[in-house]
């Protein structure tokens, strides 16, 4: 239909009314804002006199003045603020407006440090999601015993009272105060580790007395920004306007109905035929995004990633960039191993400690495997864990820093051909039994946080110069509080012949820690053993399945035609082999805890008692998964 002179004013007309009132719904709500403003003065506290939005002072201001997430108080005519749920207060020094209301800023101090020339805190500061950081760190580490570097550390011990509330048993703790040419992996991680990062203004702490560091840090504080939340109409709701826009556009329309009918159906059809080819071309543009979605789906764990970074506080590990990960390699020149998660390679840090660096395949982990590798050992520390020193997440670039293990796993020694592999003597396979003991019981009982690992394996126990033995690879495990006896978990995790059957079969019993003691039990099986537990191959058919083989050998007084040589030998194999026995029972109430099975480890061998047998027959593990 062509569109007439007079009809063309009228489309005009109805574009220009749109837009008149689309532009009155905007200045209604600026006006009611503009009023807001005017209503609101600037408040003042002590020397803090220009306090107005986004801040507001608590009892004060009306309550539609400043944005409540940015409150402060006035104690003692002093501008207070508190975060950490108030448990932490802070002093502002000074307050600096942005432009456009965008990142304002505080310049605060500890309020335990007014007046005390000596002191550091010992928790870390929590601050909330929409608060922008610009500050530097001082990191206050935690010794057993005296620490003998001084070009490393500055003793911070006279400036925390931290032992005068603990009790005379405990064991006394040695602070120091990390320098500033110093990094977190020169710390001496066997005696010590880092207390908490606390943000100061950063100046050098090099040749400064413990006391002048305090005066220092007392007197700059440290300044943090507000992020950019939005400005204008904030004194409407969004609910109100999308209320108003939408009636006005409803009378709008109402008008143009009953009016300029003809106009209206015209209008419609022409804007019909733009609105279908826009979709069509719309279509096109959606398909071209899903396909270069499709090439980067590996990006889809990076908003989740960074989340999880910006909420831990006190992760102790150090974040590289992906070109100082390339130059600590040399450009992956040294490949170590190849795991499900991506490639191993051998590196070196600046200052000559060598390291393991696995880079993930992003396309597998989907982001789930970093997250559980820094939530779980980036927090803790034992010598039978394998320590993460720092990651890298840099785009779609993820990579994990662990110590170097020059001995590589224990897979590599029991499995391999006997003629080439190191043969280790039944004493040092006793002690790394132990010590894999020691490491699942700290991840039991030992932090915080109970965690699982749900993957104990050879190939997951990493051996240093002096086959030390430490647990690795924590992309399975799960953290659950201490006090939770069952977890839930939805599907079985692991690997086959190292899981617990009740991850398979609901009815034997909940998932707790025990499903880590019997994949220790079958770990200990195969050091015993020197072989696959399940091996199809082997010569005799009745030694395919080897617990059940070597069980029926001892319960008969039958030769284990194990190459032992002496007494001390025969008795470490016997108590191997009947700890590993009560670890694999069927039904978790039957199994140790991992504090139990230490004890029996270290008992002697006549103090053990054979348990009764492990193994379900073929009968009854159907039946049981028919139930």
């Amino acid at each position: 239909m062509m569109i007439m002179p007079r009809e063309n004013n009228v489309v005009a007309l109805m574009f220009g009314i749109l837009a008149l009132s689309t532009l009155g719904f905007y200045l209604e709500a600026s006006v009611a804002e503009a009023k807001n403003k005017a209503q609101c003065l600037p408040s003042s506290c002590g020397n803090i006199g220009n306090i107005s939005f986004p801040f507001r002072l608590k009892d004060v201001d009306p309550p539609y003045c400043g944005d409540k997430r940015f409150e402060l108080s006035c104690e003692n005519n002093r501008t207070t603020l508190y975060l950490n749920n108030n448990s932490h207060k802070f002093y502002v020094l000074n307050i600096s407006y942005g432009e456009a209301c965008y990142y304002s800023s505080l310049q605060v101090i500890d309020a335990n440090l007014d007046g005390n020339m000596c002191y550091f805190p010992l928790n870390p500061i929590q601050l909330p999601r929409y608060y922008l950081s610009d500050f530097n760190y001082i990191t206050i580490v935690n010794c057993r015993e005296p620490a003998v570097n001084s070009s490393i550390y500055i003793d911070a011990s006279p400036c925390i009272n931290f032992n005068s509330s603990s009790s005379s048993n405990s064991p006394k703790s040695y602070f120091y105060v990390l320098s500033s040419d110093s990094l977190v992996a020169d710390i001496n991680w066997d005696s010590c580790y880092v207390q908490v990062s606390y943000p100061a203004t950063e100046f050098d702490t090099t040749g400064k007395t413990i006391v002048e560091i305090c005066q220092q840090y007392l007197f700059m504080g440290f300044t943090f920004h507000t992020s950019e939340y939005g400005c204008g109409l904030h004194s409407l709701t969004w609910k109100q306007r999308i209320e108003i826009f939408f009636i006005n556009l409803l009378m709008f329309f109402v008008y143009l109905w009953s009016n300029h009918r003809r106009t209206v159906i015209g209008s419609a059809i022409f804007l019909g035929a733009i609105i279908v080819g826009r979709t069509l071309l719309g279509f096109l543009c959606l398909f071209a995004l899903c396909k270069r979605r499709l090439r980067q789906r590996h990006l889809s764990g990076d908003d989740t990633i960074e989340e999880f970074l910006q909420s831990q506080t006190n992760l102790m590990p150090i974040r590289y960039s992906y070109s100082q990960i390339k130059q600590m390699t040399k450009v992956f020149t040294s490949k170590l191993g190849q795991g499900g998660y991506g490639a191993v390679y051998k590196g070196k840090l600046r200052s000559g400690h060598p390291v393991a660096i696995k880079v993930l395949n992003m396309s597998k982990a989907k982001g789930q495997d970093f997250i559980n590798e820094v939530a779980t050992i980036g927090r803790i520390h034992h010598v039978n864990v394998v320590r993460l020193i720092g990651f890298c997440f840099d785009g779609s670039k993820q990579a994990l820093v662990y110590e170097f293990m020059p001995n590589g796993s224990l897979d590599n020694l029991i499995f391999s051909n006997k003629e080439k592999s190191v043969q280790l003597s039944w004493k040092t396979m006793y002690d790394i039994a132990i010590g894999v003991a020691r490491g699942i019981e700290y991840l039991h009982r030992g932090c915080d946080m109970q965690i699982l690992h749900f993957d104990i394996k050879p190939h997951n126990i990493l051996l240093d110069q002096n086959f030390v033995p430490k647990v690795s690879d924590f992309g399975l495990a799960k953290l659950f509080p201490v006090d939770d006896s069952i977890v839930s978990i939805t599907a079985a995790r692991g690997t086959m012949g190292y899981i617990a059957p009740e991850l398979f079969y609901k009815n034997i019993g909940g998932i707790s820690y025990k499903a880590d003691v019997y994949s220790f039990g079958m770990m200990l099986m195969e050091i015993v053993g020197r072989r696959k537990n399940l091996n199809a191959f082997t010569e005799h058919s009745s030694k395919i399945y080897y617990p059940s083989w070597i069980y029926d050998r001892m319960n008969q007084g039958h030769n284990l035609e194990l190459e032992v040589d002496t007494e001390a030998e025969t008795r470490i194999v016997m108590k191997l082999l009947i700890v590993a026995f009560w670890c694999i029972q069927m039904k978790p109430m039957d199994r140790p805890s991992m504090g139990k099975v230490l004890e029996m480890l270290e008992a002697e061998v006549e103090t053990l008692q054979m348990p009764s047998n492990p193994f379900l027959y073929p009968d009854e593990m159907s039946n049981d998964a028919n139930d």
